[in-house]
């Protein structure tokens, strides 16, 4: 970041001095040679209408780096961009450079040339890069001629599609302007334009079908769901004829068209390698009986090919279900069940009927579960189950892209309950079962032949599995030593149905690091590893951490019979119990808490960190501190202590007196509590350094610097 560093002869006439540039104070750095102590801001033209750098501020001061070669269409193009001051770039031409295209080609029907545009246009203003922010890469565009060059202004208002800008070609020296196609309907580049661009590049040999796959496709201006499209027929794979349904089933390598995608410059796709049947098209000679044919198709619809061998027409389809309509759960299901057996019939009758019912959910499906897909199976004493693993997880929703199911859980802790009787594998059995459990499916022990329920534990409160469950489930792997400790922290994570937030956790004292006694206040402080939990993690069956790393103070416990006590009369926020492994004392994790806001804000992220640095001036520190114990909800207007060599590229402005740098790291934005440091943005790039002259004198220090925010 580029910053300049001004001597100020006067620090009261800085105001005056500014009183167009807009200034953004950063925080303070002192020149080690002259020891002077300088403010470090940012002073950028302000737009007289805006009051701000807006769009056309960062345009215009763009203006000298480029030209078309005619005065009145570098005119035209800026006169729009000057007009976009709340960064409303909506109607901004550009000059774009004619090798920013390529792929050009002339249209005869259209009389333009067609052409990819390799950047996209400008949609917003990029402060982190500094530079404009695009969109739709390698877009394809349409390049017509300018005709007159004396009514340039008239004839680019009356074009009726968008214009993006102005290009030249450096062979005839014709001026032309960029468009895209708007439609008509929606006035801008919908579905349908994308559809109709694509259209010379396909036929199916048969006008009619042509035209009707068109006219699907031109009707497509928000969604694409009936939408159909010519597929080539070496896009399916494993072709077989069904001999009961009297069709082919094949698999669709790319699947169905869902969504532009604007990067790409092409139709994302779902349903990779999809199952499909493939049914002949009977009507092919009869424009009035293909449309009727395949508008009276119950099964979704998704195009047409053809055979290469039989020349026939066939259509590319998939069973809908007859209670919703559509490609449902059950339908998925169904396609599966001959995949799976558990070996009896009124189990199989079961699980099918289940999963017959999941038109909208997945919830109440069980699923056939074979025993090697457990690990880590144990017989539970307490409770009379064997608890496991169950690797894969349960099924949640239908994966489109990889044509399978999607799981969620995977690893998860499961209770697998004898079937004492496989006949009493009915729905009426498993609606009791729901009460105290969730029932996932059914599996078969391989050496006793016994049929298992899979179960996991269901909170009577929440009527699922929360997180007082997924504590509870751990209760056996961690002690304190002392039964009082344990049964506080248990209770605190048995409440924990919704959050996380008041639960206390059993720490092992090895866990922390770093750990310092502050003779001041009477206690330790240390980094905790870990850091706190936040969530439950599904993928990993672990508890998600937030803060790794954080500074915690470690209190000691006076009597862990008076825990309770003790914990709630803290102020500062309690996470969990610790033991010295030496003393063998119990000690409170505790987080300094904001008194203002109740948690750990800004400000104590910067007060933590208040004895890493110093100007060397105490008035400076106590003003620097002092605004960033104000940042309790935004960190806007804090400052902080920057080394001087953290500049780079120092360079006086002779010109405007001042000196002009890159600051290699960038300003605070936000606290990373990953990293347990700040987030910062706009590397490299470039503030004003102005001397503060008032570095003896605290209130004149507090004055000056107030007065740079104008």
């Amino acid at each position: 970041m580029l910053v300049v560093l001004k001597s100020l002869i006067n620090p009261k006439d800085i105001k005056l001095e500014f009183k167009n540039k807009i200034n953004r104070l950063y925080g303070i750095t002192q020149d080690p040679q002259t020891k002077n102590y300088m403010m470090m801001m940012v002073l950028s033209d302000k737009c007289k209408l805006c009051n701000h750098v807006c769009s056309s501020i960062h345009f215009q001061q763009n203006f000298e780096s480029w030209t078309s070669g005619n005065d009145e269409i570098d005119n035209i193009i800026q006169d729009t961009q000057l007009l976009s001051h709340y960064n409303n770039i909506k109607g901004v031409l550009e000059w774009i450079p004619y090798d920013r295209f390529h792929n050009i080609k002339y249209t005869v029907k259209k009389t333009v040339y067609r052409a990819n545009w390799i950047d996209g246009y400008i949609y917003d203003w990029d402060n982190e890069n500094q530079n404009w922010r695009r969109n739709d890469e390698n877009m394809s565009v349409g390049l017509v001629d300018l005709k007159s060059s004396k009514n340039i202004k008239l004839e680019i208002t009356n074009k009726v599609n968008r214009i993006y800008g102005i290009t030249q070609d450096p062979q005839t020296k014709n001026y032309m302007t960029v468009l895209g196609d708007k439609c008509e309907i929606c006035n801008y580049i919908c579905n349908a334009i994308h559809f109709q661009q694509n259209f010379d590049s396909w036929t199916s040999g048969n006008d009619d079908i042509d035209k009707f796959i068109q006219d699907t496709q031109l009707s497509a201006h928000k969604y694409t769901s009936n939408v159909l499209e010519w597929i080539f027929y070496d896009r399916f794979c494993n072709i077989k004829y069904i001999e009961k349904k009297k069709v082919y089933r094949a698999n669709w390598i790319d699947g169905y068209i869902y969504e532009w995608d604007n990067e790409n410059q092409n139709w994302k796709r779902n349903g990779e390698n999809m199952s499909v049947d493939l049914v002949d098209l009977k009507s092919t000679n009869n424009p009035k009986n293909i449309k009727l044919e395949l508008t009276n198709k119950v099964n979704r619809l998704y195009g047409i090919t053809q055979d290469p061998q039989t020349k026939n027409y066939m259509m590319v389809l998939i069973g809908k279900c007859k209670e919703c309509n559509y490609l449902c759960g059950a339908k998925y299901f169904q396609q599966n069940f001959k995949s799976w057996t558990s070996g009896n019939d009124d189990i199989d009758k079961f699980i099918q009927d289940t999963q017959l019912l999941a038109h909208y959910s997945t919830k109440e499906a069980l699923e056939w579960i074979p025993y090697d897909r457990f690990h880590d199976i144990k017989y539970i004493e307490k409770i009379g189950v064997y608890r496991a693993n169950w690797i894969d997880g349960y099924i949640y929703e239908w994966d489109n892209e990889n044509q399978n199911w999607k799981r969620f859980n995977q690893n998860m802790l499961v209770d697998l309950k004898y079937l004492n009787d496989p006949k009493n594998a009915t729905l009426e059995f498993v609606n009791k079962l729901k009460i105290d459990y969730i029932v996932y499916g059914v599996t078969q022990n391989p050496q006793t032949k016994d049929y298992m329920m899979v179960l996991n534990d269901k909170c009577k409160k929440c009527n699922r599995v929360c997180y007082a469950i997924h504590f509870q489930q751990n209760f056996e792997s961690w002690t304190s030593g002392n039964d009082d400790i344990d049964k506080f922290i248990q209770d605190t994570q048995l409440i924990a149905h919704y959050s996380t937030q008041g639960a206390l956790e059993w720490i092992p004292y090895d866990r922390f690091r770093d750990i310092k006694y502050i003779e001041e206040k009477k206690v330790y402080r240390a980094n905790w590893i870990d850091g706190c939990i936040i969530d439950w993690n599904s993928r990993n069956q672990n508890w998600k951490r937030h803060d790794r790393n954080i500074l915690v103070v470690l209190k000691s416990l006076n009597n862990p019979k008076n825990i309770k006590l003790e914990s709630t009369n803290e102020v500062n926020r309690l996470y969990g119990i610790t033991q010295d492994p030496k003393t063998k004392n119990y000690i409170m994790v505790l987080i300094n808490k904001c008194k203002k806001c109740n948690y750990v804000c800004n400000a104590i992220h910067f007060q933590q960190n208040f004895e890493s640095w110093t100007s060397g001036n105490d008035d400076i520190d106590k003003f620097i501190q002092d605004t960033q114990l104000s940042a309790h909800y935004s960190i806007k207007e804090a400052l902080e202590w920057i080394p001087y060599d953290r500049f780079r590229d120092i360079k006086y402005i002779e010109e405007k007196k001042v000196y002009r740098a890159n600051w290699i790291d960038g300003y605070i934005y936000e606290w990373d509590n990953e990293n347990q440091n700040w987030k910062r943005n706009g590397e490299n790039m470039s503030v004003d350094l102005v001397d503060l002259k008032s570095s003896n004198n605290p209130k004149n220090i507090e004055l000056e610097l107030t007065n740079k925010v104008l």
